[in-house]
């Protein structure tokens, strides 16, 4: 299967229509909160990746 079957532009009204899709869904007040549970899973992740590369540099010493 070819990917230019399947176009994957995305303009603005796309990002308007997605925006106002996930308001629809969610409502004002919830937002919030995803994206601060985003944001902390996020740090979470770096905060993990730079343990795991502190931890593999480490080892390379020994």
């Amino acid at each position: 299967m070819s990917l230019s079957i399947i176009p994957l532009w995305i303009g603005w009204p796309q990002v308007v229509l997605i925006a106002v899709v996930v308001l629809l869904l969610f409502g004002g007040k919830k937002i919030p909160e995803l994206m601060k549970g985003l944001g902390s899973g996020l740090k979470e992740f770096k905060d993990a990746s730079k343990e795991n590369d502190s931890t593999s540099k480490a080892k390379e010493k020994e």
